[in-house]
């Protein structure tokens, strides 16, 4: 099995001049808590959250992490709050070539390659795969090389007129679904190269032949499908995104190990022949 696997970029966490009041203010309110039900969940006051928002008290190091525990801040972005608090980040973004990520990088291989012949995959914040098994491989046969390197970008090969999109049968279907959950993210993170990509793919043209897709059919999925052809046989995914617990390095935290399961007997049958 050929797994490729690539150090994710490194990039600056975003600091806002105005202090950490306003930063984790803003995180209460997409989180819709109001300061008194976030100053009891962290063991505080509602009149302290609030001196501490309005930059009129200075909250502790201590203090920053458990409101961003309780307000469920992604890593990255706690690094943020500490330094826009005064105080040095905490968790460190170790580069995934790194030595000290071995044991990740090989948990990673074993696990997709465990899932063939099923297609699974890894990426980072971004969508830049960092490994595929051999499923992946098969479903990307015929994609350009200009899409392929140097770094792949999931949602570049999926909906990009030159990928995967021309094969997929109910491309608009799961063209909205991708962008739904790109919009979720940049939502959660504050990443200009993820809006980017997001406006980048979100304006690629839909294949014609998008507009007269096929449905389903009478099959009962269980959950929406990629149905995509496959030398001359169109074969049915629903995916499944896993990421680690309790992350405590900004690389980790960012990975995500998508599989897709067969949504019917028939692929499932097809992609198990394959193997043989």
């Amino acid at each position: 099995m050929a797994v490729s696997i690539s150090s994710t970029a490194a990039s600056v966490v975003p600091v806002d001049r105005g202090g950490v009041g306003p930063l984790l203010r803003a995180w209460r309110e997409r989180r819709r808590l109001s300061q008194l039900e976030l100053a009891l969940r962290a063991g505080s006051s509602a009149r302290h959250l609030s001196f501490v928002e309005t930059g009129r008290s200075r909250p502790s190091e201590e203090m920053v992490l458990r409101l961003a525990e309780h307000l469920d801040v992604p890593v990255r972005e706690r690094n943020a709050l500490l330094l826009a608090a005064g105080y040095a980040p905490r968790y460190p973004k170790t580069p995934l070539a790194d030595p000290a990520l071995d044991a990740l990088r090989d948990g990673m291989e074993r696990l997709i390659a465990g899932y063939e012949p099923y297609p699974a995959l890894v990426v980072d914040a971004t969508y830049t795969v960092v490994a595929v098994n051999q499923g992946v491989a098969m479903l990307l046969a015929g994609v350009p090389e200009s899409l392929l390197t140097p770094a792949p970008n999931a949602m570049r090969l999926t909906l990009h007129p030159q990928g995967l999109a021309p094969r997929i049968r109910n491309l608009r279907e799961w063209r909205g679904h991708l962008l739904a959950q790109m919009e979720r993210q940049i939502a959660l993170h504050r990443s200009d190269a993820l809006r980017e990509l997001y406006e980048e793919v979100a304006a690629y043209p839909v294949p014609a032949r998008a507009a007269e897709e096929e449905t389903a059919g009478p099959v009962a999925y269980f959950a929406l499908p990629m149905r995509i052809e496959h030398e001359g046989r169109v074969l049915s995914f629903v995916s499944s995104i896993a990421t680690f617990n309790t992350p405590m390095d900004v690389t980790v935290a960012e990975l995500a190990v998508e599989m897709f399961l067969p949504a019917d007997p028939e692929t499932a049958k097809y992609l198990l022949s394959q193997a043989g």
